[in-house]
């Protein structure tokens, strides 16, 4: 008869009797939630079904990371597809972007963009390279560049410091520029050795004096950084026009608030707008104190909510001379993202791209500003046909951020404005940020970029022009009601004073 070890009974007469607490435990715990539900009165369903109601915030809370998983199709969710993502995770691997049998975009909907290819497009040999774009001709030190597609504002603060080294790096790799967000100057900006387009929102981080107006000293200081090749004033942004920028205090470390100029660990909210400005002659003012200041060219950010004010601005503009003018416009959309802002602002404040960058366009082409001031847009423009259609409707150059975010890891877990993002983009957390590696991503970041250009080219050339701001707004073309598409020449007629890129 076989014998067990006494050490071997009494180990599973412990277990037993840890078991058996176990589930004592479990039905203690269970009859207090079965109480605490029953009477209390925040929740109706956790009152009517107790314990048992629980289950549904639980499975409502899993949902938003199941469905773009398991239940969303490729092209449906929002913000971001799956189709989009995964583009732009094969464009920071740098892995082949090829597909078979057919696509699985939908060309019916009304609104869709595509574009026309010609009889004859372009041979390898008649490709040209990008001609170069000229910021601020008055400025004393312009900025020349022949880069069209850079990465948008993010402030260090909403984003993590490995993330931001990441994007400084990535960019000099990639030749383009980096703007720095409202958040102020850090090392981790500069570190990668890229140009620096210097952010100055309505809060004024890092050229602030001690009670928050701009420091002109502090500004010198700034513009003096070889890096830094133009100012940008944000007005508004794309996510929130109206509302000023919100960094929760949980992410004001003590190194972000000395960058910043601001108490640690307080929320730190910007004002809905800059206060020395409240009328067009006062932006135009504001404009040219901080190019003077600064030396260099200086513009501003906003969102478009109607047209009625660029015709007042412009007819200023010349009143005073073009030197007056603003170096360049950057358009925001109101579909563009941001770590933190209010729902309705969302949801529901701001045009999107698709109708105000063609009208600002338009009206720079009818007051004879375009070849003055340059158009810069941005707002949800992170695959190839999004930039290309961009630079058919007339912009400059384009601006991606949560393009360049895909590249350095994100998932799009919509934890932003919470610290605890899983992939260390926008956590201060270091548990979380040590998954980010600086220097892995920086390379990612730069293969976004260039396969980026490679791609916009590629639309470019089958259109029959040899280099991407050669493309026309009657190379794009959008589907109407009737379900049959039109140039976008046709939509928005333009009139168009850019001739040979002045």
């Amino acid at each position: 008869m076989f014998h067990v070890p006494p050490f071997v009974l009494h180990a599973l007469e412990w277990m037993a009797t840890l078991f058996v607490f176990a589930i004592g435990v479990g039905l203690l715990l269970l009859a207090g939630m079965y109480l605490y539900d029953k009477y209390q009165t925040t929740n109706s369903i956790r009152r009517n079904y107790p314990v048992v109601g629980r289950f549904r915030s639980f499975f409502s809370h899993l949902g938003e990371f199941f469905r773009q998983y398991f239940f969303a199709m490729d092209r449906e969710e929002l913000p971001f597809n799956r189709a989009q993502r995964n583009w732009a995770e094969g464009a920071a691997r740098d892995v082949d972007n090829t597909g078979a049998f057919g696509s699985t975009k939908n060309l019916w909907p009304e609104g869709t963009v595509m574009f026309a290819n010609c009889m004859f497009p372009q041979l390898d040999h008649e490709v040209r390279e990008c001609t170069p774009i000229l910021f601020g001709p008055y400025a004393r030190e312009p900025y020349e560049t022949d880069s069209w597609f850079n990465i948008s504002a993010m402030s260090y603060g909403s984003l993590s410091r490995p993330a931001v080294r990441a994007l400084s790096r990535g960019a000099r790799m990639a030749g383009i520029w980096l703007n720095t967000g409202e958040g102020g100057l850090a090392p981790w900006h500069l570190e990668g050795g890229c140009d620096i387009v210097f952010q100055i929102g309505t809060a004024k981080y890092g050229v602030r004096d001690e009670h928050g107006k701009l420091s002109d000293e502090r500004l010198r200081e700034v513009a003096a950084t070889p890096q830094v090749r133009m100012i940008e004033l944000k007005l508004s942004q794309g996510a929130k026009p109206g509302k000023g920028g919100i960094l929760p205090a949980i992410k004001v470390t003590e190194e972000i608030a000395k960058i910043r100029g601001i108490p640690v660990g307080k929320d730190s909210i910007s004002p809905n707008r800059h206060p020395e400005i409240s009328s067009l002659g006062d932006l135009l003012d504001m404009i040219g104190h901080l190019r003077e200041v600064s030396g260099l060219p200086t513009g501003f950010k906003a969102v478009i909510g109607a047209s009625g004010w660029m015709d007042e601005f412009f007819r200023l503009v010349h009143e005073r001379g073009v030197e007056s003018a603003p170096d360049f416009i950057t358009v925001d959309a109101g579909d563009g993202g941001t770590g933190a802002a209010p729902q309705p602002l969302m949801d529901e404040m701001g045009l999107p791209l698709r109708e105000s960058l063609p009208m600002l366009v338009d009206k720079l082409d009818e007051f004879g500003l375009r070849g003055r001031i340059r158009v810069i847009c941005s707002g949800k423009r992170v695959t190839p046909s999004e930039v290309a259609w961009a630079l058919c409707a007339g912009a400059d150059a384009v601006n991606a951020a949560r393009g360049f975010m895909f590249s350095l890891g994100c998932i799009q877990a919509m934890k932003c404005n919470r610290n605890t993002c899983p992939t260390g983009v926008t956590t201060h957390d270091k548990r979380l940020q040590r998954g980010l590696d600086p220097e892995d991503k920086a390379v990612r970041v730069a293969n976004y970029a260039r396969n980026m250009k490679k791609e916009v080219a590629t639309i470019a050339h089958s259109c029959g022009v040899p280099e991407p701001r050669r493309l026309k707004r009657y190379h794009a073309r959008v589907v109407t009601q009737n379900g049959l598409s039109v140039p976008l020449s046709e939509l928005h007629p333009p009139v168009d004073t850019r001739g040979e890129y002045s």
